[in-house]
């Protein structure tokens, strides 16, 4: 009946105009509601509400079965509920729930059926609305934006807050990302360095907010006092720079990259991503830069990557050689042979322990210099770190065999693989054998070996020794260099060496000269 009636209505008008035939039937006629509900082919109850009211009601939603989507709305709803306790800026959109729907569980469904069903789940949960940006038009080659936005990874198992460097080209909307473990100077300049190299050109102006590796002091207006190092970043690639104003009212004039932190942040960071090494990580977000090319921005009708084929030949040429973008700094070396630098200590070998040395900080390493002599290189770790290697504290080891079980730096190469489980078979063989200390100093010599032999080649010489019934550091460098040489041939003493015997010295000549005189 209601089906019916709506396709009467339909026909005649809306219910609104149906509702004024029945009224003014009503009052001219003096049609009684059975009389109007035969000539409208209505309801009795729907003449009662004309006639009470000329604005029909609303009518009720009516809940019909959704079969596509039933299958996926615990799916859904899981997803959503795993995003309270993940990071605020790393939680999903509707569009990333279809996605991985589509990408992840082989779903056949519409993105507006998912975008549904999300915007009710949400109207329960009273989400805070998404905040809208204002789209704007950009000449090739004239501008890009800078910020940096914190990320979530799990590194090594460890959920851990990381920055996240990304430089967009306001134009074609391409951007380059990069994960770092901090914020400083360095980290802003490399960042720079590394997205005019990936974008193959540098444009004319760049935006910023107020960062304090750019900006020294802020004055009046727009006026700022920037860094040294900043110019001279500035300066090597011939750019200019704007900053916007402070707070959340700059926010606007950046708008672009605002917005790029947050959806790269969504769409290729959620659910939180779990790697191995800062490098895993990166290679991902290029990875994630790349797949970003077939994107459309808004309602563009070329996609980021053929945008940026016009914009690239726009774009200004770069220099002959990138900024260097490390500081040189110095650092004492403390008794337990560690420099502090950035918030970290960095072991470096024991023996400079109570010397000043040369520090060349970069975005992601550690140079300690003595001199123009390399004595130790690092990988920047995060604030409050200790990164020690164990081969910088054999010679102290040696002389205090009892400090090894229970050495920091044992623990950071075990970790690594470095000090792996040949290594400890041969420890606890040479302990067994030789004793504690003694079997000890013999693991220390076979950790030299390391310093002049690949570690394959030390690992083979241990595994041969053992099978031999031997812990001597001797017979693991013998064995080492036997692995890379199966070819040689090991003779017994004395044996073949016959090519090497001259004759015994004769004085017969002397006879013949005193037989002459």
């Amino acid at each position: 009946m209601v089906a019916v009636v709506d396709r009467w209505w339909m026909a005649r008008g809306s219910r609104v105009e149906i509702y004024e035939q029945i009224r003014r039937a009503s009052e001219r006629e003096g049609l009684s509601i059975r009389e109007l509900s035969r000539r409208f082919r209505v309801h009795r109850r729907d003449v009662r509400r004309a006639l009470s009211s000329a604005v029909p009601p609303a009518r009720k939603t009516v809940d019909r079965p959704s079969p596509l989507l039933d299958r996926w709305k615990p799916t859904i709803e899981g997803w959503l509920a795993e995003d309270r306790s993940a990071p605020r800026k790393q939680r999903h959109t509707a569009r990333r729930v279809w996605q991985r729907l589509v990408e992840e569980e082989g779903a056949v469904i519409g993105e507006s059926t998912v975008r549904g069903y999300v915007a009710e789940i949400r109207r329960r949960q009273e989400l805070a609305p998404v905040e809208v940006m204002v789209p704007q038009r950009h000449v090739l080659g004239e501008e890009a934006e800078v910020d940096f936005g914190t990320i979530h990874v799990y590194l090594a198992g460890l959920l851990v807050e990381l920055q996240m460097f990304i430089m967009r080209l306001s134009a074609s909307g391409r951007a380059f990302p990069r994960a770092y473990l901090s914020e400083g100077q360095e980290v802003f300049l490399d960042g720079h360095v590394r997205a005019f190299e990936h974008f193959g050109g540098v444009p004319e102006r760049i935006r910023y907010d107020n960062l304090k590796a750019a900006v020294s002091r802020m004055l009046r207006g727009r006026g700022r006092v920037e860094s040294e190092r900043f110019v001279a970043l500035r300066s090597h690639y011939g750019f200019d720079s704007f900053f916007c104003q402070p707070g959340v009212k700059g926010a606007h004039e950046k708008g672009g990259v605002e917005g790029e932190v947050g959806r790269f942040r969504r769409r290729h960071l959620v659910p939180v991503p779990k790697v191995s090494s800062m490098v895993d990580l990166n290679e991902r977000l290029m990875a994630a830069a790349a797949k970003d090319d077939l994107r459309h921005v808004g309602s563009r009708r070329l996609t980021v990557g053929e945008h940026f084929k016009f914009e690239a030949e726009a774009l200004r040429s770069l220099p002959a050689e990138p900024f260097d973008v490390s500081a040189l700094v110095t650092a004492r070396v403390d008794r337990k042979s560690r420099v502090s630098v950035r918030n970290c200590l960095y072991s470096v070998p024991a023996r400079y322990a109570g010397r000043r040395l040369d520090v060349r900080v970069g975005a992601e390493t550690i140079d300690v210099f003595d001199g123009a002599v390399t004595v130790a290189h690092h990988t920047r770790s995060l604030n409050g770190d200790e990164v020690l290697v164990l081969d910088h504290y054999l010679e102290v080891l040696a002389v205090k065999p009892g400090a090894m079980p229970a050495a920091t730096a044992l623990a950071r190469a075990r970790a690594a693989g470095a000090f792996g489980p040949t290594h400890d078979r041969f420890w606890t063989a040479a302990r067994k054998r030789l004793g504690d200390s003694a079997g000890t100093k013999a693991m220390i010599d076979v950790l030299l070996l390391h310093r002049v032999l690949p570690t394959e080649m030390v690992i083979t010489g241990m595994e041969k020794a053992l099978q031999a019934g031997s812990v001597d550091a001797a017979v693991v460098a013998i064995e080492a260099r036997r692995a890379v040489e199966p070819a040689a041939t090991v003779v017994a003493i004395g044996e073949g060496l016959s090519r090497f015997d001259t004759p015994p010295p004769s004085i017969a000549g002397y006879d013949d000269l005193l037989a002459a005189r």
